[in-house]
C-alpha cells in the first residue's frame, strides 16, 4: 500500500515530522516502511536510494537526507519509478512524502497535515494564494487530517473533513528534551530556511528558550559560506548561540555544522488509535 503525507498548500506544515512519526508507528505494527520523495532541491532525478555516505542535500534534497537517518528513502522525479524501487528494497508500506496532488501514483490513503496557526492563508489558488488545487477537490480525497498546534486558522478545514466522516486528529511539534537542555540558560540567534520559519521561532519560545534575534530565509535556502560566516560573526559579537532546524542543518557547509546547534522536533499525536486502525485496513 501507498500512504501519502501531504498538505493542501505550498510551504511547510509539518509533513517531515509526521512521516517520521508514522515510520515509528508502522514499525511498531511490524511493517517495513520505505519513504518515497521527489527530492525537491536536489539535482539528481533518480530513482535512487539516499546514501548518507555519498549524497548531500544538493544531490537529493534536504528532507530526504534528513529522513534517511531514520528510514530508507527513495528519491525519484518519476514517482512510479520510485514506487518500483521502494518495493525492490523490501517495503511493505510506501510512505510518500508529499505528492498528494500528483496523479501518477494511486494512493491507498492520504493523510493531510495542516498548521493550526497558518491555516490556508487567503484560500486562493497559487499564485494568487497558497492552495495547490481547488480546496473542495482536495477535501474529497483526504482520508485523515492532522491539525498541528493550538491555533484556530484550520477550524473550517477540520470541520469540512469531519463532516465527511473522516478522522481529524490533533498534534503538536515538541522539541526533544536533550535539545532543550542544551539551549537552557543560553541567549540564541535563531535562523531557519523552511516553509514557515515563524513556527520554528514559536517552538523555541514555547520551550522557554531565550530567542534574542531571528533570521528567516526562503524554504530550502542553500546557505553560502559567506552567509554562515556573517551569522557566526553576529552571534559572536553579541554572545549569542546559533540554533537552527534539523532540515536547515543538512544544508549547512560541513565546516560550519559544529558551530550551530539544532532543535530536533517530534510529532506528538493526542490519539493514535484512528490511524492505527486505518493502517490495519490497508
Amino acid at each position: 500500500p501507498v500512504l501519502c503525507v501531504g498538505n493542501y498548500h505550498t510551504g511547510g506544515a509539518g509533513k517531515t515530522p509526521t512521516v517520521l512519526a508514522l515510520t515509528r508507528l508502522l514499525r511498531d505494527l511490524g511493517e517495513t516502511p520505505v519513504v518515497l520523495s521527489r527530492g525537491y532541491g536536489g539535482r539528481l532525478r533518480g530513482p535512487l536510494m539516499v546514501d548518507l555516505a555519498r549524497h548531500a542535500a544538493a544531490d537529493v534534497g534536504d528532507e530526504p537526507l534528513m529522513l534517511a537517518r531514520t528510514v530508507p528513502v527513495a528519491v525519484a522525479r518519476d514517482r512510479p519509478g520510485g514506487v518500483a524501487l521502494a518495493r525492490s528494497q523490501g517495503a511493505s508500506v510506501i510512505l510518500m512524502d508529499d505528492g498528494f496532488q500528483n496523479p501518477a501514483v494511486a494512493k491507498d490513503a492520504s493523510l493531510i497535515v495542516i498548521d493550526a496557526n497558518r491555516g490556508l492563508g487567503n484560500g486562493c489558488l497559487f499564485p494568487a494564494g497558497p492552495l495547490r488545487a481547488p480546496l473542495d477537490l482536495q477535501l474529497a480525497r483526504t482520508d485523515a487530517l492532522i491539525v498541528i498546534g493550538d491555533g484556530t486558522a484550520a477550524r473550517s478545514v477540520a470541520a469540512g473533513i469531519a463532516a465527511r466522516g473522516k478522522p481529524v486528529l490533533s498534534a503538536h511539534l515538541k522539541p526533544t528534551d536533550a535539545s532543550v537542555s542544551a539551549l537552557a540558560a543560553r541567549r540564541v540567534l535563531a535562523f531557519a530556511g523552511i516553509g514557515d520559519p515563524d513556527r520554528f521561532f514559536r517552538t523555541l519560545r514555547a520551550a522557554d528558550i531565550d530567542v534574542v534575534r531571528e533570521r528567516a530565509f526562503a524554504d530550502h535556502h542553500p546557505y553560502s559560506p559567506g552567509e554562515i560566516e556573517a551569522l557566526i560573526a553576529e552571534a559572536a559579537r553579541d554572545r549569542l548561540t546559533l540554533v537552527t532546524t534539523e532540515k536547515d542543518a543538512v544544508r549547512l557547509p560541513a565546516a560550519f555544522r559544529q558551530k550551530v546547534l539544532t532543535l530536533p522536533v517530534r510529532l506528538q499525536l493526542q490519539e493514535w488509535a484512528p490511524l492505527e486502525a486505518a493502517f490495519r485496513r490497508l
